[in-house]
């Protein structure tokens, strides 16, 4: 799943699991591994930093009934390894059989050519009109600090394509150099994404070459 937002990605994914009764398990190299609806102190073994052990964990996630989600958070950082790549190939193999499902959560597509075939690339959607009007309303909170009907469609207007965190850098960024939202602050901010991802790109092609 390709995310900027990996929190938001999280919860929509545990909600997905909650109404699916899937058990759900997250890992990042920071906190280690934890499966949702239990506690495990920081020194067991699920709670384990080494993303290998991670991987092998999957399979004891697997229930005689249902479906087991791993959620590897920003997991492409280890794929130049031979033995992720390779742990990988495994845990997805016998994911087939016993229904548990590997999830990496990454900002960038990085797929090593040996797992190419073996993802599914999803896109997690950028925050909808509502959403981001309600980012809006809870940080402009004074009045006369977001404007009205017309005024206020143009900020949403040039909002839409912003994640919720970039939306709520603008909102803030906006108050304190005018004293209100306007769509001015949130054009200048889109642009300097624009040339950013754009610098980004040119590099990334560069060294593929």
């Amino acid at each position: 799943m390709q995310s900027f937002e990996h929190d938001d990605a999280i919860v929509e994914i545990a909600r997905l699991c909650r109404q699916q009764q899937w058990a759900l398990a997250t890992w990042d190299i920071d906190r280690g591994l934890s499966i949702a609806g239990t506690e495990e102190s920081p020194n067991s073994p699920l709670g384990a930093n080494d993303p290998l052990t991670a991987i092998k964990a999957i399979g004891s996630l697997a229930r005689q009934v249902g479906t087991s989600l791993l959620v590897l958070r920003n997991f492409h950082r280890f794929l130049g390894s031979v033995e992720v790549v390779q742990a990988l190939d495994t845990a997805i193999a016998a994911g087939k059989q016993n229904r548990t499902i590997l999830v990496i959560l990454s900002p960038v597509l990085q797929i090593p050519s040996e797992l190419d075939r073996q993802f599914v690339v999803i896109e997690h959607d950028l925050p909808p009109r509502e959403q981001i009007q309600q980012i809006a309303r809870s940080i402009a909170t004074e009045p006369g600090e977001l404007p009205d009907d017309e005024g206020l469609g143009a900020v949403l207007d040039v909002a839409a394509g912003l994640t919720r965190v970039e939306a709520e850098n603008a909102f803030s960024l906006s108050l304190i150099r005018h004293g209100r939202v306007t769509p001015d602050v949130l054009w200048e901010l889109k642009a300097q994404t624009l040339k950013k991802t754009t610098t980004e790109n040119a590099a990334r092609i560069a060294g593929n070459a």
